[in-house]
């Protein structure tokens, strides 16, 4: 067997190691903890959610994992599995936006079941030990994100949530880290096509890398081997999914914690989508003055959300559609989900709103890029622009106080009324407790 390449054993080892985190971490943690539990009970009969949820119950018997706003319980990576679609798929989860990836929907939903299943058999977790091992998750699969440079084909928020959700269980678990990452690799899967096609299988990859972090970290425990090199390896993550040089990532191991440079999403649609419909709120644009409109946006974001408007179009399509969220932003003043219904896209004076708005490609060279974008707006009386150079929600941009909790309430509205109030009140409690 081949050594080991240090970048690999700096990252294991970090993924193991004694950490304690500062008061600023800690509270991005929780808070991010919370916004990720608050939009997965909201999310409960969401469009797909239900065939998930029939498909997991035949999955096996057990309640070991609570389901995020219901209180049925499931096999913990059945329950991972359920809860990590709904986390992703309304489009509302955080994102680290220079990594690509939504790191919490995968970790939060794969640690949550296996802390759940600890606290069912009478071994809790410690709070501040889980708060750790759901930073080092994050931080592994925002990291793998980072060190790569090159234009996603696989779907890098369940490449990379798989194996950070992996380590962070075998870290509580106390499974061999080496081996659940190389199971975790092993069963990596989920590429861009369910993007390209506005498909709800989007969401179903976040759930399948959730179940299968459970299941790499289980697998581990029991004694069972793995690939000892999956990212560096001849037939390696950067060699198969995507390209880079993990020691990109690994050199920072340490300095920063990743958890912290996530962004939150303010509303429940594609991340690439969201500078555009805050500088249309900003401008305060309406159908009645709005002759024209164009958004210049990196590739990645026209190549995510420039889909055309289509009066048959499914809700996972609509979400990642930049001129039906636009036009509902000028027509509502926000993007609400219940709105994504055959009626709301068939409205004849919607569909001609979005004709009015020309999504176009800028000269930005980076194939990651989600900013800077730039709005000009030609109304009946004259003509606006916006500059954009952050996105509404990243760390450079962040929500006031108001847009957080606005984003709770219209959470809690969507969510079942009988949901763990502990979901939107004190997070932390109902991710590391049973009632």
């Amino acid at each position: 067997m081949s050594r080991v390449p240090q970048s690999t054993a700096d990252l294991l080892a970090f993924a193991g190691g004694a950490h304690r985190l500062s008061g600023a971490v800690r509270s991005d943690a929780i808070r991010l903890l919370g916004d990720t539990l608050a939009i997965g009970a909201a999310a409960v009969g969401a469009p797909g959610e239900e065939a998930i949820l029939d498909t997991a119950r035949t999955f096996g018997q057990g309640a070991e994992a609570r389901l995020w706003g219901t209180p049925e319980r499931l096999p913990a990576a059945s329950g991972a599995f359920v809860n990590a679609f709904r986390a992703h798929c309304l489009e509302w989860d955080g994102v680290h936006e220079p990594a690509v990836v939504h790191a919490m929907s995968v970790v939060t939903a794969a640690l949550g079941a296996v802390l759940d299943r600890r606290a069912a058999g009478g071994h809790p977790c410690d709070p501040e030990e889980a708060l750790i091992a759901l930073a080092v998750g994050v931080d592994v699969a925002s990291g793998l994100g980072l060190s790569v440079d090159s234009p996603m084909r696989f779907f890098r928020p369940a490449v990379c949530g798989l194996m950070g959700a992996a380590l962070a269980v075998a870290r509580i678990e106390g499974a061999p880290l080496d081996d659940a990452l190389g199971l975790a690799y092993s069963s990596a899967a989920g590429t861009m096509q369910a993007h390209v096609e506005g498909s709800v299988t989007l969401p179903f990859q976040i759930a399948n890398a959730a179940r299968a972090a459970v299941t790499a970290s289980d697998l581990a425990k029991s004694g069972f081997s793995a690939p000892k090199n999956p990212l560096e390896g001849p037939y390696g993550y950067y060699e198969l999914f995507e390209s880079g040089a993990l020691e990109t990532y690994t050199r920072h191991l340490g300095d920063v914690w990743r958890i912290s440079e996530l962004s939150t999403k303010p509303f429940p649609s594609g991340r690439a989508s969201h500078a555009l419909i805050a500088g249309v709120q900003e401008l305060g644009l309406t159908p009645n003055n709005l002759e024209a409109l164009e958004i210049r946006v990196p590739p990645l974001v026209h190549r995510l959300i420039s889909r055309p408007y289509r009066s048959d179009m499914a809700p996972s399509y609509a979400r990642l559609c930049g001129q039906l969220l636009c036009a509902l932003t000028i027509r509502d003043g926000l993007v609400d989900p219940r709105k994504f219904t055959p009626a709301t896209f068939a409205d004849p004076g919607l569909c001609d709103l979005a004709g009015k708005i020309n999504i176009q490609r800028d000269a930005n060279s980076d194939p990651n890029a989600l900013s800077p974008q730039r709005i000009s707006a030609r109304l009946e009386d004259g003509a606006v622009e916006l500059d954009i150079p952050h996105t509404l929600g990243s760390p450079d941009n962040p929500l006031t106080p108001a847009q957080t909790q606005a984003k709770i309430a219209l959470a809690r509205a969507l969510a079942p009324p009988d949901a763990d109030v502990r979901i939107f009140e004190n997070p932390l409690a109902y991710f590391t407790e049973l009632q």
